[in-house]
């Protein structure tokens, strides 16, 4: 918070001059001033008054006349039932408003020495082959990208990995169902992107599974034991096993297919502006973990089953026993993210690993830090899950196998073209060439889609509607976007006057004529290294969303309020030319952290 230090100084000192008590800086609270009173920090009394042994109101007022008097910070103050509200000088907020404008990293934190060596690794999207990106990846990859630029802006040497899960028994179910009804199919033959092609066949593989199952149960058969000994699953099971086996004929299906899911997926992330430092496949890392579940067996930290599967207890912390490998020697997704989790430490030394993963997950990653922990590494607990809750829809829960889940893709090109009907309708884009309009859509289109999900704190449920994230008005991304665009006009206009040109000369210092709206865009400017560095603190873009909100929302008010330019007016339309120029970047800035880009014009 700004000025804090300063003011809990102030007030320290005060205490003591006036009073002649010492008293520890932990026991004054200060806050920013409720919207409602006049003023910029307050002073909580309460506390205060019984070290002093003093009534709030005459310690707040002699504190109020001493800090007037003797703080340079302090231009007035006011006394509200136990609440000292001061006033900052004009001259301090222009002060630290001059320092921001004329600071080209402003906010942004240097690397300290441990930037290179021990980097902080991201882990997103995390797809698997079986099937194309959907709704719940697109918040994924969001909150993995955002997160990883708002850790990289507070000076955090930071790799943004990707886990392909590119092998298993979804993956041999999708291959199975090609291999006995796709007739040769590819995406050239089909013109289907190749996620969506194998996602098909994930979707066909369910329904000749349920008709098998089906016939069993009218044979007789319990449901759960016809699930179990349905002839599709049991085929699907032996793949996998030939698969482990490097059977030729398996293996080469199986490069087949993922090198079109790759394929698919190159496009979705291409469209969704989401990039990867280095991407780890399952394939190549499960045999890691194979080998760490052998290590803890040697160790006698793991146990195995008469049937040959191997698990850990977790009793003794809280859990229940884990498998870590099947009786038929095939892995799970612990066994992986056991030797990827390692692998990675071995290459880079991570500080810190964080998953961005569902928070259906939460049991698998405290298993994931136990199970290293046991095995012996001092770094299990450098390894952070940021949960984050589900996507909800109007029409329901989504489920991959049904082929009933939002695609990601389609999502993406329905907003595009929601962003193209709207501008449209609205005349936004009536002097651009068709190729700067088509740009247009699809940066307004994306920015609603990523700003409505990154609004909401990822540990919160959100249901998310296309219609309502796409709107000018109010919490949006286009409302954001809307106002750049309008604040660059405004500055251009500023631009082409002679008598307006030389705004970004001048003297900020002495501009004395500051009005309550000016000040509020200059606190919300001034305050944007706290916003961010609690965003990274928490690891939640929704604090810069909220943030970029109210700075537009306030911009807007200001700018309905107020002429920025007016001839009659030079020395105060050079000062809000150049205060406009510095939101207009601000709001630039914290737009990018969310992995969104903003318009010039509009």
């Amino acid at each position: 918070m700004l000025f804090e230090t300063d003011i809990l100084s102030s007030v320290e000192k005060g205490i003591k001059e006036i009073y002649h008590i010492d008293i520890d800086l932990s026991a004054i609270a200060i806050n920013e001033t409720r919207k409602d009173f006049e003023g910029d920090l307050t002073v909580v009394i309460f506390n205060l008054a019984k070290l002093t042994k003093q009534s709030p109101d005459n310690l707040g007022g002699t504190l109020g006349d001493w800090m007037k008097e003797h703080c340079a910070l302090v231009a007035d103050f006011n006394l509200v039932k136990g609440f000292l509200n001061l006033v900052i000088k004009r001259e301090a907020w222009l002060s630290v408003f001059d320092d921001a404008a004329n600071d080209d990293e402003f906010g942004i934190v240097k690397p300290d020495a441990t930037f290179k060596s021990h980097p902080v690794l991201v882990e997103y999207s995390s797809p698997n082959t079986n099937k194309p990106l959907h709704l719940g990846h697109v918040r994924n990859n969001l909150l993995g990208y955002s997160i990883a630029q708002i850790l990289k802006a507070t000076g955090n040497n930071v790799n943004m990995v990707n886990l392909v899960n590119d092998r298993g028994i979804h993956i041999c179910k999708s291959m199975l169902a090609w291999q006995k009804i796709g007739n040769g199919e590819t995406p050239a033959s089909s013109s289907m992107k190749g996620d969506h092609l194998v996602g098909k066949y994930y979707v066909e593989f369910d329904k000749l599974f349920k008709a098998e199952v089906d016939v069993l149960v009218e044979k007789g058969e319990e449901l759960e034991q016809a699930k179990k000994n349905a002839p599709i699953i049991l085929e699907a099971q032996e793949m996998l096993r030939k698969w482990e086996a490097n059977d030729s004929e398996v293996i080469a299906l199986w490069e087949m297919m993922n090198g079109w899911v790759y394929d698919g997926f190159d496009q979705t992330y291409k469209l969704m502006g989401v990039t990867f430092d280095k991407t780890y496949y399952e394939s190549k890392t499960y045999l890691l973990g194979k080998q760490l579940v052998q290590q803890g067996l040697d160790k006698g930290v793991f146990y195995k089953m008469e049937d040959g599967s191997v698990w850990v207890d977790l009793t003794s912390e809280g859990l229940d026993n884990k498998l870590l490998l099947r009786g038929d020697g095939t892995s799970v997704y612990l066994t992986q993210d056991l030797g990827t989790a390692q692998q990675r430490q071995e290459e880079s030394h991570f500080s810190k690993l964080i998953y961005v993963v569902g928070n259906e997950q939460d049991y698998h990653f405290k298993v994931l830090r136990l199970t290293l922990k046991k095995l012996g590494f001092d770094w299990w607990d450098s390894l952070k899950h940021l949960s984050y809750a589900m996507v909800d829809l109007p029409s329901g829960k989504m489920k991959s196998r049904e082929g009933t889940v939002v695609d990601a893709d389609d999502l993406m090109n329905e907003m595009i073209s929601e962003a193209r009907r709207i501008t449209e309708e609205l005349g936004k884009v009536d002097n651009l060439t068709d190729e700067q309009a088509n740009e247009l859509h699809t940066m307004i289109g994306m920015g609603a889609l990523k700003y409505f999900i990154l609004r909401v704190d990822p540990e919160k449920r959100m249901l998310f509607n296309p219609a309502e994230s796409i709107d000018f008005n109010g919490n949006t991304g286009p409302f954001i976007q809307y106002t750049h665009a309008r604040i660059r006009s405004v500055i251009r206009k500023g631009e082409s006057m002679p008598s307006m040109s030389t705004y970004k000369k001048c003297n900020v210092i002495d501009y004395i004529s500051l009005v309550p709206k000016e000040k509020e865009l200059i606190k919300h400017i001034v305050n944007y290294p706290y916003i961010l560095a609690e965003a990274a603190d928490n690891f939640s873009p929704a604090v810069i969303a909220n943030y970029v909100y109210e700075l537009a929302k306030h911009y807007n008010q200001f700018y309905h309020d107020n002429a920025i330019v007016d001839d009659a007016f030079v020395n105060t339309s050079h000062f809000r030319l150049y205060l406009s120029n510095q939101v207009s970047r601000i709001i630039k800035q914290s737009m990018l952290l969310l992995g969104i880009n903003v318009p010039e014009r509009m």
